[in-house]
């Protein structure tokens, strides 16, 4: 009788430092779901500029990137020449030089699918296959050469938990979302009210 008495006051206090901490990761969700980081980075205070010029390397020719009311061209520097999108060949070399990788295929995207890992990147874009146990793939800009993203295995196992955690099931980027809202504010509720019910109990 005495030991099953103390089971269950071991789990009563394990229970309310357990509730003590999910109302402290409720609290912090909601205050992630109502609020946008981009306001948060302050990005709102940002004046857009009329010009911005970039220049870079690729593939051994310096090339110039003149950014005008967020439309962007690419030009030889410092002759001006008009440049072309990288080949498939082109794209292969990059990769191999720019990751420790092994390309082996590159294929040309011209079409955004949601939810897919290379979401959010400017479209076109190189996908580079890889031989890699972890089915990596390297996702290059055809003009500028840089790489965008890498993805693997592990990066869509952590991709497809994140998309349960934040409950946006499509996008996996909206952290503002209605659902996550609605389910936040019923954990705090529930969260709350199992501590005032410890505390009330005789």
């Amino acid at each position: 009788m005495n030991r099953s008495f103390s089971i269950r006051k071991i789990h009563r206090y394990l229970s309310i430092f357990i509730a003590i901490q999910l109302l402290l990761w409720t609290i912090s969700g909601i205050y992630f779901a109502f609020n946008k980081i981009e306001l948060i980075r302050g990005e709102q205070y940002r004046l857009p500029l009329d010009k911005e010029f970039r220049i870079f390397t690729r593939l051994d020719q310096q090339i110039i990137e003149e950014n005008i009311n967020g439309i962007k061209t690419y030009s030889t520097y410092p002759d001006g020449k008009k440049i072309n999108v990288l080949t498939q060949e082109e794209a292969l070399v990059i990769a191999k030089i720019k990751t420790s990788l092994i390309p082996i295929n590159a294929t040309l995207i011209t079409e955004d699918s949601a939810g897919s890992e290379y979401r959010g990147r400017p479209l076109p874009l190189y996908k580079i296959s890889t031989d890699t146990k972890d089915k990596i793939n390297i996702y290059v800009n055809p003009m500028t050469g840089d790489i965008l993203s890498i993805r693997s295995d592990s990066w869509r196992i952590w991709d497809f938990f994140w998309a349960l955690h934040i409950m946006d099931y499509k996008d996996r980027e909206n952290i503002n979302n209605i659902l996550l809202k609605i389910f936040s504010i019923l954990a705090l509720v529930t969260s709350v009210s199992g501590i005032v019910l410890f505390f009330s109990r005789k």
